[in-house]
């Protein structure tokens, strides 16, 4: 099964400096905007309460606010959630507040019978300022340690330029799905850091993929620069990449359109991911490695070293 014919011959290194302007672009304007708006933290990380509410009929979002005002909780937020009977609602964590605020929100509603009759609690969640700190933190310790794993994994497996091409074409995906949740404002939340670690690893093999081809082509070739190189290892890859990609991205999708409210922004970072992933394998990683001077010299002199290296050992 092939989804591009053997034998392409895609020249990508040619217009290597184009896709990495257009990623470091795409970087710049990511930190940007997260530096001046920063992200939509659930209560996950910042503490605080969610209730969902199902009412017999659709509610007005408005009136529900106006509604909630009037109680104290001008600052909560309401959204529709599943269907349109359904409401969640979000209010921060206040000194003293417990976990019994759902039931004092629950109050606010069943208080007007008229406007909000057959009002159910459907489903309370409560969060405390610190819990919702520690959250954070060993949050972004996991990405911390995840980062720091696959330096050393890739240091070991590959030549130094080839290591880091993959590593920060591996941090280029998880820094562009941070930005699109900065810049739309969309909830950030524990399931989203469990999707940027899926998304690293899922980067991270697919260059993998295409640096052992091109390894093996550079040790096997005697004809062709480098980039030449490049360009065939990445076209002779090119059938699997995509097949790969396709089909994970479909199941991102699926859980994209019919995972529900509960998954979405987990759905949403893969779907994000699944693509920049595939595109920085091809377009980031290998240009970063040319870019550092690779040539066929540095493979082969790691090969010999690998090789004389275990005659040593059977010697001794």
């Amino acid at each position: 099964m092939q989804f591009v014919k053997s034998g392409t011959h895609i020249d990508f290194m040619s217009r290597r400096w184009i896709f990495l302007g257009i990623s470091l672009c795409l970087i710049i304007a990511s930190i940007a905007v997260f530096l001046i708006r920063g992200l939509n933290y659930s209560i996950d990380f910042t503490g605080g309460t969610l209730v969902e509410l199902a009412f017999s009929k659709t509610p007005d979002l408005g009136t529900v606010r106006d509604t909630l005002g009037k109680a104290g909780y001008a600052d909560a937020v309401v959204q529709t959630f599943g269907g349109d009977h359904d409401l969640l609602i979000r209010l921060r964590t206040r000194p003293g507040e417990s976990s019994a605020v759902a039931s004092k929100i629950l109050a606010v509603f069943q208080n007007d019978p008229q406007a909000y009759p057959g009002v159910q609690l459907r489903r309370t969640e409560y969060v405390g300022p610190e819990v919702g700190k520690q959250l954070r933190n060993k949050g972004i310790l996991a990405l911390i340690v995840v980062t720091i794993g696959i330096l050393i994994y890739v240091g070991f497996r590959f030549e130094w330029r080839f290591a880091t091409g993959g590593v920060l074409a591996m941090l280029h995906d998880p820094i562009l799905v941070v930005g699109y949740f900065a810049i739309s404002q969309q909830e950030f939340s524990m399931t989203v850091i469990a999707a940027l670690l899926v998304i690293m690893g899922y980067s991270l093999n697919d260059t993998v993929v295409v640096f052992d081809r091109m390894r093996e082509d550079l040790r096997a070739a005697r004809n062709g620069s480098v980039a030449e190189i490049f360009n065939i290892a990445i076209n002779e890859t090119l059938s699997r990449t995509v097949i790969t990609s396709f089909i994970t991205f479909m199941v991102a999708l699926a859980l994209f359109l019919f995972g529900g409210p509960v998954i979405h922004g987990f759905a949403t970072a893969l779907v994000i991911g699944v693509v920049v992933g595939t595109y920085s394998s091809i377009f980031v990683a290998s240009p970063i490695a040319l870019w550092l001077g690779l040539k066929r010299e540095h493979v082969l002199k790691r090969q010999f070293i690998s090789a004389k290296d275990r005659k040593d050992g059977a010697t001794l």
